[in-house]
């Protein structure tokens, strides 16, 4: 069981403002929009740097009075940064709140979720256990690129799968016999399935609806979105968005760009996760899933590689190559084919983090930035003997 870092008696609001409630788990109250959903989360962990900030971000070749803004839940935090540490915040109470003593999550071998999971059960004083997915060959090292090198720093056991296995045993199967193999051995497995998304995880973007709403009402009580648009590659964060903002008072529509799986196998989930709240709303009434995913899950094109070069040199927004990246250009692409849509419109775009899976792309992207060279220093210049001064 986890000990909390301390006991307080200051008002839990005090403790907001100081930040001293990091890593402790609170009871949860849910929006009163949201109180008739059930089962409803009995507390929740204080994981991520919450508010994330939202503001306007400046794209080039947006159709006539369009405005795109940003959530940058990129900045939730460094090693949890991304909106998987809003879902995580609920399923690492459960997990504590059960006796779990360990955690199994299962992903692709650049997964964000596993990344996070790991450095937020290690914060816990909980083992962590990670199922890759890998298309080398699995009894050879994985290296240290991007998440990996953060998974492995901070103690995750990683279990390498090829993907043609992944592909025939399946990600409940694989995680189940994980799971079975840790209870003989006397551990206390807590099992987060793909991406943290079910019906638990769902709570983690209804409540960042909440925080939206806050942050329009105390900041810029004028400013009104008429849709949110975020990448989809789990299924809970556009549950949630969509069926927040369908609820409360923002009302906007949310539009999700699916980076793997087909727009209906997306609506189908996350009708699924819907029904597991009992919220009563068909997922293709609340939410529009485009395809977006290209290639495919964590494969890109040079033009997509590109587009997040020239929005980075553009507006200083680095984007990730598997989700954001993806969902960007693939509402930019929507925007000037169907400019109409999209004319005179507020968007609030989801960052949804990942920076670190850049790393995986270094190679591919080398010639995209190669903005260097030696620098000239004329032999007029005086020099000193010997190595100088660094500083």
């Amino acid at each position: 069981m986890v000990s909390l870092p301390f006991q307080y008696s200051l008002p839990h609001s005090q403790f907001q403002k100081m930040g001293l409630d990091f890593f402790t788990k609170k009871p949860y109250s849910p929006p009163s929009w949201a109180s008739h959903l059930n089962p409803i989360p009995s507390h929740t962990f204080s994981l991520g740097n919450l508010t994330t900030p939202i503001h306007k971000w400046n794209l080039p070749n947006l159709p006539n009075n369009t405005e795109v803004w940003l959530k940058r839940d990129d900045l939730s935090g460094v090693q949890l940064s991304g909106n998987k540490v809003r879902k995580l915040e609920f399923l690492l109470a459960e997990a504590v709140e059960q006796g779990a003593d360990c955690i199994i999550i299962i992903g692709g071998i650049q997964s964000n979720h596993c990344r996070a999971t790991a450095v937020a059960a290690r914060y816990l004083n909980l083992d962590s256990y990670l199922i890759l997915r890998t298309s080398k060959v699995s009894d050879q090292d994985p290296g240290l690129t991007g998440n990996l090198l953060v998974e492995r720093l901070v103690g995750a056991h990683v279990e390498l799968i090829s993907e043609t296995e992944y592909a025939k045993i399946g990600s409940v199967a694989l995680t189940n016999q994980l799971k079975e193999k840790l209870i003989s051995e006397g551990r206390k497995p807590y099992v987060i399935p793909v991406g943290g998304s079910n019906s638990l995880g769902t709570w983690g973007y209804i409540e960042a609806i909440r925080e939206i709403e806050q942050q329009l009402e105390t900041g810029n009580a004028d400013l009104k979105f008429d849709d949110i648009v975020v990448p989809c590659g789990s299924g809970a964060t556009v549950a949630g968005l969509s069926l927040g903002s369908w609820l409360s008072s923002l009302k906007a529509k949310v539009h999700a760009f699916s980076v793997c799986d087909d727009p209906d196998y997306f609506h189908d989930f996350v009708q699924s996760l819907l029904d597991g709240l009992e919220a009563g709303v068909d997922s293709r009434d609340i939410a529009t899933i485009q395809n977006a995913k290209g290639m495919g899950y964590a494969i890109s094109t040079q033009e997509e590689l590109k587009f997040i070069k020239d929005i980075a040199a553009a507006t200083g927004i680095v984007l990730d190559p598997v989700y954001s990246g993806k969902g960007a250009y693939g509402l930019l692409k929507d925007m000037s084919e169907h400019p109409e849509k999209w004319e005179g419109r507020k968007i609030l775009f989801i960052h949804t983090g990942g920076l670190l899976g850049l790393y995986e792309k270094a190679e591919q992207m080398a010639s995209l930035v190669g903005n260097w060279r030696r620098m000239d220093v004329p032999e007029s210049v005086p020099r000193e003997d010997g190595i100088g001064k660094m500083f």
